[in-house]
């Protein structure tokens, strides 16, 4: 018996029990990993969430001030010189170059139009200018023209590989419609015509060269991030 626990005791070398150390280590460090990884998953999801919920909500808030302004302002001049008859003017405004929304938390943001794509399910605003924070938001004019104006109207937006933002632009074909709506509450219907894979740094399609008509150019990323995919759509 005691020879037993002897060969035993030796069977278990200073070696063996440093690799026993290690490998506790490397378990435990792997779950804190994993653990880290699966947090930072849940908040980047709800991050991704809150933000949409904050797009809509900027959505929501630019149909009710449209709404707004197609009610006609009347002046109502009494003139007693002609019995009393009332005149009416309607004063006409030039349309904004943007809107300021501001949000539920009180930032405030601006808008120069919106975008919806029906074939994937795409309704957004368009924020005026293109910054990291800002493309958390929402989809961005990232260069060229303005809304439904003569040019080439280039909006970038996240792909986040699920139902968010552009994440299903790749997924657009020839022949399928994008609506953009300015400001002035004009929806003008685009035809996708082209769709392409660019290198992050490729600018040319961003060109304002479209022979005096009204493009748009959508700027995603691939689902692995590396590239760039492009599609090209023109007034109906």
């Amino acid at each position: 018996m005691n020879q037993i626990l002897v060969s035993e005791k030796l069977y278990v070398t200073p070696d063996m029990k440093k690799k026993k150390k290690f490998f506790k280590f490397e378990f435990f460090l792997s779950v804190f990993l994993v653990c880290i990884l699966s947090s930072y998953g849940i908040y980047a999801e709800y991050d991704r969430n809150k933000n949409e919920k904050v797009s809509k909500e900027i959505l929501a808030s630019m149909d009710t001030q449209v709404q707004e302004e197609k009610l006609e302002k009347v002046v109502v001049i009494l003139n007693s010189a002609f019995n009393e008859e009332i005149n009416t003017i309607t004063e006409v405004e030039e349309v904004p170059s943007v809107q300021i929304t501001t949000s539920s938390d009180g930032t405030e943001y601006y808008t120069i139009g919106s975008i919806n794509i029906p074939s994937i399910g795409v309704n957004y605003p368009i924020l005026s200018e293109t910054t990291t924070e800002l493309l958390k938001i929402a989809p961005c004019k990232f260069w060229g023209a303005d809304p439904n104006q003569v040019g080439n109207f280039c909006i970038v937006g996240h792909n986040y590989r699920n139902r968010l933002f552009f994440s299903k632009v790749p997924n657009l074909e020839n022949g399928d419609v994008i609506e953009i709506t300015d400001l002035s509450n004009t929806t003008l219907q685009y035809v996708v015509y082209d769709k392409f894979i660019i290198e992050p740094d490729n600018t040319e399609c961003t060109s304002q060269k479209t022979n005096g008509r009204k493009e748009i150019t959508i700027i995603t990323c691939t689902d692995d991030g590396s590239q760039r995919v492009v599609v090209k759509a023109r007034k109906a």
